[in-house]
């Protein structure tokens, strides 16, 4: 089992330089450091994958789908984009020396068209199983990441998402849950997890105020009771956005600071998904 912290934690921009970030959760005890795709390209992933090496921290990857590359989308142009852009992500991925790949992939985030939904459901399924033959090449797992009703329609269960892997029908396509998204649409998070089952292959915690975990009302032993029950073997990543006034923190919402101190936050993360999490995996 690996811990780890998503560097947006951290960063300003999605732009800056992740890789100051390494040694920062290496010191912290962390054995993974989460980066978003949106500001890296291939051509600087030698650089990060050994930096990654050198502070002694795999990495994993998320990314996000604008609606030019829409997979669920109903222009094949669209469509075809979306898999070109997954192509480069799932390249840039194995070039940085991980084989983790999730967040927003069925449908662009923010993007809502509820009438259409079971469509767009069947095309993003379709569009994400044209993948496998690349994701196997690269040996790069995909998590389709299960959002809250305001940023997406299309997976904002567990189960939708989980609905569109498995049409998907292949192999290296699986489902990302978050336990600040569970909180707002599930009724039973625990439930939602097992119902998963094999298909979940990412686990992201905050507790329900997108802060550090144990510290508000959210049930995390519950949930690595259930990921127990069903063998989970990947990821623990804490994605946590804690201060405001930052572009990152925009994008998310954050209008306030929920942590006073990020060091502390992610420090106090850690000891309580090593304690809560010991006997998962």
């Amino acid at each position: 089992m690996k811990f780890g912290i998503h560097a947006g934690l951290w960063m300003d921009r999605w732009t800056q330089d992740p890789a100051p970030l390494f040694d920062r959760a290496a010191a912290l005890g962390f054995d993974a450091v989460e980066l978003s795709l949106l500001g890296i390209g291939p051509e600087q992933a030698a650089r990060l994958r050994q930096a990654a090496a050198d502070a002694g921290v795999a990495l994993s990857c998320s990314t996000g789908l604008g609606p030019e590359a829409d997979p669920a989308s109903a222009d094949p142009e669209v469509r075809h984009h979306a898999r070109e852009t997954l192509a480069r992500a799932i390249e840039t991925v194995a070039a940085l020396g991980s084989s983790r790949l999730a967040g927003v992939v069925a449908a662009p985030w923010g993007q809502f068209d509820p009438a259409h939904k079971a469509d767009r459901a069947k095309r993003s399924g379709e569009t994400l199983g044209q993948m496998q033959a690349h994701l196997a090449q690269h040996g790069v797992t995909l998590g389709i990441e299960a959002l809250n009703r305001f940023e997406s329609d299309l997976t904002s269960t567990a189960a939708e998402a989980c609905a569109i892997a498995r049409a998907a029908g292949a192999a290296n396509v699986g489902v990302l849950l978050d336990s600040f998204h569970m909180n707002i649409e599930e009724k039973d998070p625990p439930a939602a997890l097992r119902a998963a089952g094999d298909t979940l292959v990412h686990y992201h915690v905050s507790d329900n105020d997108r802060g550090v975990p144990g510290s508000g009302r959210y049930d995390f032993a519950a949930d690595a009771r259930a990921l127990k029950d069903i063998g989970y073997q990947g990821w623990i990543v804490a994605e946590m956005f804690v201060c405001a006034g930052r572009p990152t923190s925009a994008d998310l919402n954050i209008w306030r600071d929920i942590e006073p101190d990020a060091d502390q936050a992610a420090a106090q993360a850690l000891a309580h998904m090593k304690e809560v999490f010991a006997n998962v995996g």
